[in-house]
C-alpha cells in the first residue's frame, strides 16, 4: 500500500515515513502543498497524511482541490491548531480525519488503518489463490486453515503480487509499490523477499505459487502456471 505524506517539518516527516515503512507501507514524502497536490493527482495512493500549514498551498486548499478533481483518496490532516473551527474547516474541505500535533504515533497509525479500511474505492478485497488466502485489510495470510506469519514487507510483496494474480509483475513495479518511488534499494532486495515468501507459503506445503518469469519478473498463480 502506498501512502503520501505532505509535511514541511522534515524531521517529523522522516519519523512518520520510517514508522509507516516499518509497518509495510510504501511512503512518498514531499514538503510543500503544490508539490503534494501534484503527486496526489498523478499517483494512486491508499491514503494521504496532509499537514495543514504548508508552504505554497495550505492543506485546506490541497484537500479542496483534490476533491474538486474527484480524487477520493482518504485524507488524514495534521495540524498544530486545535480549535473546533479549524477542525470543522478541515472536514468541510474534504478531509476524512483530523489529528492535532503533538500526536501519538500509535494513534496516527490506528486512524490511518481505519481510513484505509473505510475508503470504499481504495479498500482491497481478500484474495484467494488456490488454498492461499491473503487479506490486505487485516494483513493476514493463511494456507488452508493454517495461519502464516509474515513480516510487514513480505506481506506487502505478497499482497501486490496477489492483486495482480496471473500477471507478470516486474521487479521495478514491486520496488515502486512496496518501497517508494525514490527508494534506491539493493539490487537483490526483491530476491531476498521472494525467497523468504517461498520458504513460508510454498515449500512447507509442497506448493509452487510464486513463479519466476525469467527476464521479466514474477507471477503469483496456483499450480504450474
Amino acid at each position: 500500500m502506498r501512502v503520501l505524506v505532505v509535511e514541511d517539518e522534515r524531521r517529523l516527516a522522516s519519523v512518520v515515513q520510517r514508522g509507516l515503512e516499518a509497518e509495510g507501507y510504501a511512503v512518498d514524502v514531499c514538503h510543500d502543498g503544490r508539490h503534494g497536490l501534484w503527486m496526489a493527482l498523478e499517483q494512486p495512493y491508499q491514503a494521504i497524511v496532509l499537514d495543514l500549514m504548508l508552504p505554497g498551498l495550505n492543506g485546506y486548499r490541497v484537500c479542496e482541490q483534490l476533491r474538486r478533481a474527484d480524487v477520493r483518496t482518504p485524507v488524514l490532516m495534521l495540524t498544530a491548531k486545535n480549535g473546533e473551527w479549524d477542525e470543522a474547516e478541515a472536514l468541510d474541505t474534504g478531509a476524512d480525519d483530523y489529528l492535532t500535533k503533538p500526536f501519538s504515533y500509535v494513534v496516527l497509525l490506528a486512524r490511518l488503518r481505519a481510513l484505509i479500511r473505510r475508503g470504499g474505492p481504495v479498500r482491497r478485497p481478500a484474495l484467494q489463490i488456490g488454498d492461499l488466502h491473503i487479506d490486505p485489510a487485516t494483513r493476514r495470510c493463511r494456507r488452508g486453515e493454517e495461519e502464516i506469519e509474515l513480516t510487514a514487507k513480505e506481506f506487502a510483496v505478497l499482497a501486490h503480487l496477489g492483486l495482480r494474480s496471473g500477471e507478470v509483475v516486474t521487479r521495478t513495479d514491486l520496488l515502486e509499490q512496496v518501497w517508494d518511488a525514490h527508494h534506491e534499494a539493493a539490487s537483490n532486495i526483491i530476491d531476498v523477499h521472494i525467497r523468504a515468501l517461498r520458504r513460508k507459503i510454498d515449500i512447507p506445503f509442497g506448493r509452487t505459487t510464486i513463479h519466476t518469469v525469467r527476464g521479466a519478473g514474477y507471477r503469483l498463480a496456483d499450480g504450474d502456471a
